[in-house]
C-alpha cells in the first residue's frame, strides 16, 4: 500500500472532480442532475454529501487516477487522455492497473494529435523515423509509436508543447487538439490522431466489497438514467391507425409509441421518448406522414 493510500473499507462514496477547468462545470451539472448535493468546505476542497452519503472531491485533473488507485476517493470525472496516460505509466513501471473508464459522459471532447509544421507534406507515420516529438503524453505517444513500428525521440514537456518546433528541441509535436486555433497560431497543422478523448466516470477495477457498493450501483444507474435522457425529449402527438406503422418508420431511434387512454373511435393519442434530435424537418416529416398536434417536451428525469 502506497503512503497516500487509506483504509478500504468505508460507508460513504467520494467523487474527485476537477476543482477548476473544462470539467468542472460539467461534472457538477452531471452530479446534480443525479440528485446529489453537497456542504462545501470552508476551503471549498471538499464537500460533504447531503442528499445522500456521496462526498465530492475537488482537486486537479491529473491527481485524479492516483486518487482512486490510493483508494483515496473512489470515482473520478476525468479525461480518457489523463486516464489513459497514467495507466500506460503503471503498465510500463509494472504495475497492475488500479483504475477504468466506467462511463463516457459526452461532454469535453478532445482529440490528442500529432502536429506537423505549416510546410510539412504529410506522408505517414514512417516520416517520424529518428525526428523528435515533443509531449505531455509520453506513455500514449510512446506506445504508439511502438504499435506503428517506428523509432523517436519523445520529448516531455508539462506545458507549451505547441513552441517546441520554433524554439528548435523538437520537430513536431503530440498534443491535445480542439478547435486548433493554438496550432495554426503557431504555424502547426494536425495530421493523425492518437486518442479521441472526452470526459469519463472512472473507478477502480476492483468492485466495492462494502457498504458503497449499494451507493456505488445505485450512483451509475441514475448517471446512465441522466445521459440517456440529455438528448432525449417526450413526442406527443394525434394519428390515424392506418398511418401508425409509418410513422414508427420515421422513429428508428425513439421507443415504441404507446398509446394513451380514451382516444376513442378517432384518432389514437400517441406519446414516444425520442432519443435523437428533434429537427424542423423531422416534424414535417411526421406531420405529412400523418401526424396531428405534435408537441415536444422536455424530460427532466425518468425510472424507466
Amino acid at each position: 500500500m502506497s503512503p497516500r493510500a487509506v483504509p478500504a473499507t468505508r460507508d460513504r462514496l467520494r467523487i474527485a472532480i476537477q476543482k477548476s477547468g473544462r470539467l468542472a462545470e460539467p461534472a457538477r451539472a452531471l452530479l446534480a442532475a443525479c440528485g446529489l448535493s453537497w456542504r462545501e468546505s470552508r476551503d471549498k476542497l471538499f464537500c460533504y454529501g447531503e442528499s445522500l452519503p456521496i462526498d465530492l472531491l475537488l482537486v486537479r485533473d491529473d491527481d485524479i487516477p492516483g486518487l482512486i488507485a490510493d483508494g483515496v476517493c473512489d470515482f473520478g470525472v476525468v479525461g480518457r487522455n489523463e486516464l489513459d496516460e497514467q495507466a500506460g505509466e503503471r503498465a510500463r513501471a509494472g504495475l497492475a492497473p488500479a483504475y477504468q473508464a466506467l462511463r463516457p459522459l459526452g461532454f469535453g471532447q478532445c482529440r490528442l494529435m500529432l502536429a506537423v509544421p505549416d510546410h510539412w507534406e504529410w506522408q505517414g507515420a514512417g516520416q517520424l523515423q529518428g525526428l523528435r516529438i515533443a509531449t505531455s503524453y509520453p506513455a500514449i505517444l510512446s506506445n504508439w509509436l511502438e504499435r506503428q513500428g517506428v523509432e523517436a525521440g519523445v520529448v516531455e514537456l508539462s506545458g507549451s508543447v505547441e513552441i517546441a518546433p520554433r524554439l528548435g528541441t523538437a520537430d513536431l509535436i503530440c498534443d491535445l487538439v480542439s478547435s486548433g486555433a493554438t496550432l495554426a497560431a503557431n504555424q502547426l497543422k494536425p495530421v493523425e490522431t492518437l486518442l479521441d478523448s472526452e470526459a469519463v466516470l472512472a473507478g477502480p477495477v476492483r468492485e466495492f466489497d462494502d457498504e458503497r457498493a449499494g451507493l456505488a450501483s445505485m450512483l451509475l444507474r441514475r448517471v446512465d438514467g441522466v445521459l440517456k435522457l440529455k438528448d432525449s425529449k417526450l413526442l406527443m402527438f394525434r394519428a390515424n391507425r392506418d398511418t401508425v406503422a409509418e410513422l414508427s418508420r420515421l422513429l428508428p431511434d425513439a421507443e415504441p409509441l404507446v398509446q394513451l387512454p380514451g382516444s376513442g373511435e378517432g384518432p389514437l393519442s400517441l406519446q414516444t421518448m425520442c432519443h435523437g434530435a428533434i429537427t424542423w424537418q423531422r416534424l414535417e416529416e411526421l406531420e405529412r406522414a400523418g401526424a396531428q398536434g405534435l408537441m415536444v417536451l422536455s424530460v427532466e428525469r425518468s425510472l424507466a
